[in-house]
């Protein structure tokens, strides 16, 4: 079947416009670019994971150099303080039980799985594999509990840190290198600070030994779509449930992006994250609304005719929503795949589907009485669809759902289920530029033993400039 020309444009434009808007940098890179003689990862002689520098020691100090400075800041500035530490508090915490912990939901949600992706891309930086660099963002996170601070080891904490730090550490680990790997029309200067906002622990290896110790991820020229959205949403249908947050309407900004989607001619999902979604949407209100890195952990790709191929496999998730009334946060393991069918010449359908568990905590933003929160092990399930118009428009659904169960919760027998949807239709304008209009809705159900409601909902519609950085809105051809 022969499809169009325009089907799926060089990934060189995937992030180059966002990049250069951020950054400012030129059109071309210097002709004397340090980095154009990596040896590339597919070449036959080099297994996939073999790099040009290895050091466990020094990820291993690196790491606890972290742990010390960011200790000391802690104890510095945070109250009340918990990073006092002494050989007692550490004797104390080596004896102790591990517990779930009460901190505010961004720390543990938010602020710890960060610092575990830092561990992880420390380790990752000094060439360690995928897997490795999760045992070391494993070890660094139980030594932060028992050293790091003074309370109670956290068996949550340990969790989010770990295995959500890694699967969100690789994902910004590989879109950091995605910039040295190709430049993207950036400079050699503007690469390295565009590769470092995106992953500080590769940027940081990158600095202190010229790049020799950080040599570039080569990606093997995955497909990719990408986009960046900004616009305001109004309130269509809100119930604030025992939620005490104020209904404000929002102005926000989206990025979204898919690494490795199937169909790409001589491409390969040999390796963790060979194909994997970022999502991430900022507001005025919330700061980060929400934050999504889900990836394939094992799989192979299979395809039907010369009209569909896709991917299956073992996928691992992070995900965290704060939709101004409540919050969910989850690290899981989900069985699933992606694909895409070529409808016609001009018209092509990608879906992904998953379903597994997740350590999941559920709260309320801003709750009216105290406990209203839920931790523990919970079903989850992802479904996509978007549907290309290959040169004009894409019409995308998502639905994203933690499923009922009874969460393992301290003091509460209760259910907890969220729901999160999103319906948007694109329509290019011209070139890369294009407008979306966007719904968006958040729904819980719960049970909580002293709180009368038992549901909250926000639904918005917006309106959204664009920038598509495939004028084909992501279809691959082959």
């Amino acid at each position: 079947m022969k499809k169009s020309r325009n089907g799926f444009e060089p990934r060189q434009r995937a992030c180059a416009a966002l990049l250069a808007l951020a950054t400012g940098a030129g059109n071309a890179a210097s002709a004397d670019d340090p980095l154009q003689d990596i040896v590339r990862d597919d070449a036959p002689a080099r297994p996939l994971d073999d790099r040009l520098y290895k050091s466990y020691g020094a990820a291993a100090l690196e790491i606890l150099g972290f742990q010390l400075a960011l200790n000391r800041v802690d104890h510095a500035f945070v109250r009340p303080d918990d990073y006092d530490v002494s050989v007692g508090s550490i004797r104390r915490n080596l004896h102790s039980s591990w517990v779930v912990d009460r901190d505010p939901f961004k720390i543990n949600q938010l602020g710890h799985p960060y610092q575990g992706s830092v561990y992880f891309g420390l380790a990752r930086s000094n060439g360690l594999t995928f897997w490795e660099s999760m045992g070391y963002a494993f070890a660094g996170s139980a030594v932060w509990e028992i050293a790091g601070e003074t309370t109670t080891p956290s068996r949550n904490d340990q969790i989010t840190t770990s295995f959500g730090g890694s699967f969100l550490g690789e994902a910004l680990y590989r879109m950091a290198n995605l910039v040295l790997d190709e430049g993207y029309g950036l400079s050699p200067q503007w690469r390295e600070v565009a590769a470092a906002a995106v992953s500080p622990p590769l940027g940081f290896n990158r600095h202190v030994a010229g790049g020799r110790r950080a040599a570039p991820w080569v990606s093997n020229s995955p497909a990719i779509w990408g986009r960046l959205q900004l616009g305001a949403g109004g309130i269509t249908s809100s119930n604030v449930g025992p939620s005490l947050a104020p209904r404000r309407n929002e102005v926000a900004a989206d990025f979204a992006l898919d690494y490795g989607l199937p169909g790409q001619p001589g491409y390969t999902w040999r390796r963790p994250y060979d194909y994997f979604l970022f999502r991430v949407r900022m507001s005025n209100v919330q700061g980060v609304e929400s934050l999504a890195s889900r990836g394939m952990l094992f799989g192979a790709p299979y395809g039907f005719g010369r009209s569909l191929n896709g991917i299956a496999g073992l996928y691992g998730s992070y995900d965290y929503l704060a939709p101004q009334l409540f919050r969910v946060a989850s690290t899981g393991l989900s069985l699933g795949s992606n694909a895409q069918l070529w409808l016609s010449d001009h018209y092509a359908l990608q879906g992904h589907a998953s379903a597994g568990i997740g350590y999941t905590s559920t709260g309320t933003n801003r709750a009216s009485t105290s406990g209203q929160y839920h931790y523990g092990f919970a079903p989850q399930a992802m479904l996509m669809l978007r549907l290309i118009g290959v040169d004009r428009f894409a019409f995308e659904l998502s639905a994203l759902e933690f499923f009922d169960g009874k969460l393992t919760s301290p003091g509460s027998d209760g259910a907890d289920r969220v729901f999160r949807g999103d319906a948007s239709l694109t329509w290019r304008v011209t070139g890369h530029h294009a407008v979306t209009l966007k719904y968006l809705t958040s729904r819980r159900t719960f049970a909580f033993e002293s709180v009368p409601e038992r549901q909250q909902r926000r639904d918005t519609v917006g309106l959204y400039y664009t920038y598509q950085f495939a004028r084909a809105f992501g279809a691959v051809n082959w």
